[in-house]
Formats: C-alpha cells, sequence, structure tokens
C-alpha cells in the first residue's frame, strides 16, 4: 500500500479539525442525542435521528482522519529542490488561455484538496498535467468540462 502525500500545511489543517471534532463536535452531538432521548419514544423522534446521523458523520470524519494522519508522508515544500518544475506541493501561477485570467493553485495529497482555497488533488487532471513541466510552458488539460489551456506564470515552493 503506498502512502499518500500530504503537505505539512495539510497536516496542520487535519490535526485542527480532527482536535475540533474530538473536543467540540463530539460533546455537542452527545449531549443532543441525550436530549432527544429525554423527550420520550425514539421511533418517531426527529431530533434523535438527526443527531445520531450526525453523530455517524463525524465519526467517519474522525477515523478518516485519523487513518490519513497514520499513513501519510509529509512533505515540506519548503525543503524541495525541483529546479524549477512542477511538482507535489508546488504553487502555480497560471494564466488560463481561454478566460485570459491568472489563477493559483498549489498541488496537494486528495485529503486536503480544496478548490475553493486553490488547493488541486495531486490526483486531478489538473494536476497530472502539470507535474514535471517548468515556467513557460503551455499545458493543455483534458478536464471534465472539456480541453483547457494554461500556461505557467511561476512556481514557488512555500
Amino acid at each position: 500500500m503506498t502512502r499518500p502525500p500530504l503537505t505539512m500545511g495539510g497536516a496542520r489543517r487535519l490535526r485542527d479539525e480532527l482536535q475540533k471534532l474530538k473536543t467540540v463536535d463530539r460533546p455537542r452531538i452527545i449531549n443532543a442525542i441525550a436530549e432527544a432521548r429525554a423527550h420520550g419514544d425514539l421511533r418517531e423522534n426527529a431530533e434523535y435521528h438527526a443527531a445520531k446521523e450526525e453523530q455517524g458523520f463525524a465519526e467517519g470524519r474522525i477515523a478518516a482522519i485519523a487513518q490519513v494522519l497514520s499513513n501519510a508522508e509529509l512533505i515540506d515544500v519548503s525543503r524541495l529542490n525541483a529546479a524549477g518544475r512542477v511538482v507535489f506541493g508546488a504553487t502555480l501561477e497560471l494564466y488560463e488561455v481561454s478566460t485570459e485570467k491568472e489563477v493559483t493553485y498549489q498541488i496537494v495529497g486528495e485529503m486536503e484538496a480544496d478548490i475553493r482555497k486553490g488547493l488541486i488533488s495531486i490526483t486531478s487532471p489538473i494536476a497530472r498535467a502539470l507535474i514535471g513541466k517548468s515556467e513557460g510552458d503551455q499545458v493543455t488539460v483534458d478536464a471534465p468540462g472539456g480541453a483547457r489551456e494554461y500556461e505557467i506564470i511561476s512556481i514557488a515552493y512555500v
């Protein structure tokens, strides 16, 4: 089994989320379940069922994060010597040719990816197309929405 890559920042964010789930969310859910139980018949108690469902989600997330943190290969991006090439953890400034806009992405592990924050998974089509490229290279990405062309403006390892 291969160890999934994880940036140091991603590991920190996952540890923070795990801490919040264990110390804030879990006790809140337990209290909600206890309060719903006090209302009587559990078969038709929507509050109880909602709280149990939330508990299941939270416990599943706790287990998933704990598993990733215990098996991940932590990579300190600032120590990479990639000789100006796009590698895992690199932060890229790209020019999207069709929209004439600049976008910034960091290539991260699957568990830490969040497109709204500019964090794209190493397994995404755009990351796979960019790996190994250098500044100034143009890349065509076969994305689910169709082919997109990007030019790499800059690469940083932060």
